[in-house]
């Protein structure tokens, strides 16, 4: 087997590539040739290969529980083994059709002034949202020992406030997709041509008023611009129209004070809830309510709702098999359960041990980078190093599981499952204001293939699901590990200290402990990586959006630099050693650039363009690639190679 010696295959690589014009395509060109996306798929890659495996071994184990034929009611066996039963029963769905939504359509139909606006929109907040505004339960960020809600703009269908408003090609094709959506799903309901076209206009004139509202996805980045904390009293008069007492009793709260996420957002809306016809309202609730649940009720509601949000939006010719999609809808609602499960049969406690030894490499790799920044004074330079020393380190699984006790899951009623597990949830997170924050709290799931970084909380988690081949393998080559989930790693820690993350002090409080001149020096270092990023297109001409996607790629320059810096270490200990031809050195970059190995459809690519913080794989290594002098050192990148940078053009911030 070619890649028996250090676990990388070699067929993957193009050798007709130079790595000093693209690494990206070097080392990943063979493996991107050979394979084609999977019609179910939207992208495919070491990301999503990952998460398919685990999926498949979540099915392992909830196909196991299936033939339990006796498990005591309200056992963590029977409340997973019950939820994918009512998934997977379609011939049931399919009987019922809208039935399950009849409480709070009547609800809907029910309202006849703005007090019963007001108070249908706060029943629909507590089973998920729907309405224009939307409420949460986090950290005061700037007393990070209390919860406070958090009042934020929300009650768009498509992805982007932009897509209403731009007339852009690509704003113009996804607008006119929404709209034949919007009038497919109004019928689906039993209405008419005529009055499903009337009932899309209606919604498209709601939605499209809420985005000329809404703030940009570039400021929405701010954590100075979304936090402006209101007593009761002058959130009523900033909203006038809404009772936010009735409001806020309904949800189950009794808050002195909240964020305000978008001020002028909420008194625009006030403002809309008058202005526009009650009867209209009752259309948009109704959209809302019906799209947002359609993939737990028929066939015909599922595909509908894939034929824009899964081919429309992201290229996919097929939806995913019901076992993958009723899957995803038990790890949304019964999370911690099937963790459980899942660690139990598939995390080892030495895989655990060696993760611990990898993250300690890189805390000391970013303590010393930090001590020698070449733009940082040694007053901040020391309230940094305190910060990463208080940064704590979750990973596989949470110490704590968390409890479903009570929760009534039935084999029959898949949507009526999914609404109280998210009423129970509700009712769990509003339970916090009366309690000091858990910083032992996790917010994503064993299972999950993903990792990520609590400014609040100042912490850095990766799942068990993660951590596996080939982003993480015990018997790898450390430069592989170091080079996939190393970087990983380096990359959560960065974002505490990246544009917003370094904001927060290291109680996880939103606190200004940089000089002037050094925040100074960091924006115009940061200045340079938006720049850069600006210049790089995907499909159909469209240009990556540097700002918006500056916090992912100052992570990305930080953690493929520490974890580069923690191998070095590492090889201090274990000794220096070509494998297959290569260097330590340029198989760190190896296992780089295998994590963000990916093909994208057209469609995604355009989306996650205008949508996702996180640039296209290809940059996401070419980019720190033609910054780092290590990785000029490795590959011999002179000038006159395409990813070659002066030395003074080269960014670098952590």
């Amino acid at each position: 087997m070619a890649k028996k010696d250090w676990g990388f295959d070699v067929r993957d690589m193009d050798k007709r590539v130079r790595p000093q014009d693209d690494f990206y395509h070097y080392a990943n060109g063979g493996w991107l040739k050979r394979n084609s996306i999977p019609p179910y798929e939207s992208c495919w890659g070491s990301f999503l290969i990952l998460r398919y495996d685990t999926e498949k071994k979540l099915r392992a184990i909830v196909t196991k529980l299936q033939r339990l034929k006796v498990a005591k009611t309200g056992a963590p066996e029977q409340m997973v083994r019950d939820f994918y039963r009512s998934g997977l029963d379609m011939k049931r769905r399919n009987v019922l059709g809208m039935k399950p939504l009849q409480p709070w359509l009547k609800r809907i139909e029910n309202i006849k002034d703005i007090p019963s606006l007001v108070s249908t929109i706060a029943h629909l907040e507590k089973i998920g949202g729907g309405g224009p505004w939307g409420a949460m339960v986090d950290q005061d960020i700037k007393d990070s020992e209390k919860y406070i809600i958090y009042l934020h703009q929300s009650g768009l269908g498509m992805p982007d406030r932009d897509y209403y408003l731009k007339d852009d090609t690509e704003s113009l094709r996804v607008r006119s997709a929404y709209e034949k959506h919007l009038e497919a799903m109004f019928a689906l309901m039993g209405e008419t041509k005529a009055v499903s076209r009337k009932s899309r206009e209606t919604v498209m004139r709601i939605e499209t008023a809420l985005a000329e509202i809404s703030m940009t996805k570039e400021t929405l980045r701010d954590v100075d611009k979304t936090y402006h904390k209101k007593s009761l009293r002058q959130l009523q008069a900033l909203a006038k129209s809404i009772d936010w007492k009735t409001y806020f009793t309904i949800l189950g709260a009794k808050p002195r004070s909240v964020v305000v996420m978008q001020p002028a957002f909420l008194t625009a809306v006030s403002a809309l809830l008058v202005k526009e016809p009650i009867e209209d309202w009752k259309t948009y609730l109704t959209w809302h309510l019906v799209g947002g649940g359609a993939s737990y009720l028929s066939a015909q509601f599922e595909k509908q709702n894939f034929a824009f949000y899964g081919t429309a939006l992201s290229g996919v010719k097929e939806m995913k098999p019901a076992w993958r999609r009723t899957l995803n809808a038990v790890n949304g609602s019964l999370g911690e359960l099937l963790g459980k499960l899942y660690v139990q049969a598939y995390f080892s406690p030495e895989a655990k041990k060696k993760i611990k030894t990898v993250v300690a490499g890189l805390f000391e790799a970013y303590e010393a980078r930090i001590k020698n920044l070449d733009w940082m004074s040694s007053t901040t330079k020391k309230k940094a190093v305190q910060k990463l020393h208080q940064m704590t380190r979750e990973l596989g699984y949470p110490d704590k599981w968390r409890s479903y006790k009570g929760l009534v899951v039935k084999p029959d009623d898949y949507f009526g499952n999914a609404v109280r597990a998210t009423l129970r949830e509700h009712a769990r997170v509003v339970r916090r204001l009366k309690k000091p924050v858990d910083r032992t709290e996790w917010f994503t799931t064993p299972q999950t293939v993903n990792a990520y970084c609590s400014y609040g909380l100042n912490t850095i988690v990766f799942p068990a699901a993660i951590l596996q081949p080939p982003v993480f393998s015990i018997g790898a080559d450390d430069a592989l590990n170091y080079g996939a989930i190393g970087a990983v790693i380096g990359h959560e820690i960065t974002h505490g200290f990246d544009d917003q993350g370094s904001k927060f002090d290291g109680k996880g409080n939103r606190k200004t402990w940089w000089t002037k001149q050094d925040r100074m020096r960091f924006e115009k270092k940061a200045k340079a990586l938006i720049n850069e990023f600006n210049g790089y297109t995907v499909a159909g001409g469209l240009k990556v959006n540097g700002q918006l996607t500056l916090g992912e790629n100052i992570a990305d320059l930080g953690g493929a630099s520490i974890a580069y810096d923690a191998y070095k270490l590492h090889l201090m200990k274990t000794g220096k050693k070509n494998v297959g031809g290569f260097t330590p050195e340029q198989r760190f970059f190896f296992g780089l650039a295998l994590f963000e190995r990916e093909k994208n459809r057209p469609e995604i690519e355009k989306t996650l363009v205008l949508t996702d913080p996180h640039s296209p794989g290809k940059y996401r290594i070419n980019g720190p690639a033609s910054n780092l002098p290590e990785f000029y050192e490795a590959f011999g990148v002179q000038k006159g190679d395409r990813l070659y940078r002066a030395p003074k053009e080269r960014a670098k911030i952590w």
